[in-house]
């Protein structure tokens, strides 16, 4: 066993900290319009085949979150649906900040970074299925 000092132990313990933290905001964007779930849950894959084989091999196995992780490794795809859902959302933001008493500015500039991610979005391909 490897003593507590070993930078690979706190590395590693650093990406299993950074996999559940993206795991949880992926999980609250399930509910919470604006907050992305599929950035998340693919960032926490990533950190987690760093820091913990086990939470990895859980997140391939999930039912959900699954298919994006191997879409995502095998293609870089994302699903028909997740475009959908996420430009949905980030239309919904984008029309909640030009109501919310924001700097039109701020609306603006976020409006603008959003319709960056959706057209990227847009541009992945689908799943062959």
């Amino acid at each position: 066993m490897k003593p507590a000092s070993d930078p690979g132990i706190v590395v590693r313990g650093l990406m299993l900290l950074a996999a559940l933290l993206c795991l949880a905001l992926g999980v609250v964007g399930i509910f919470v319009p604006g907050l992305p779930t599929t950035v998340f849950i693919l960032m926490a894959a990533w950190f987690a085949a760093r820091g913990s084989p086990r939470l990895l091999a859980w997140l391939e196995r999930h039912p959900v979150f699954g298919a994006m992780i191997r879409n995502w490794r095998t293609d870089r795809s994302v699903s028909r649906r997740a475009k959908w859902s996420a430009t949905l959302t980030m239309a919904l933001c984008a029309a909640i900040l030009f109501i919310a008493p924001v700097p039109r500015w701020a609306a603006g500039l976020s409006t603008a970074v959003m319709l960056t991610v959706a057209v990227w979005l847009w541009r992945r391909p689908e799943p062959f299925r």
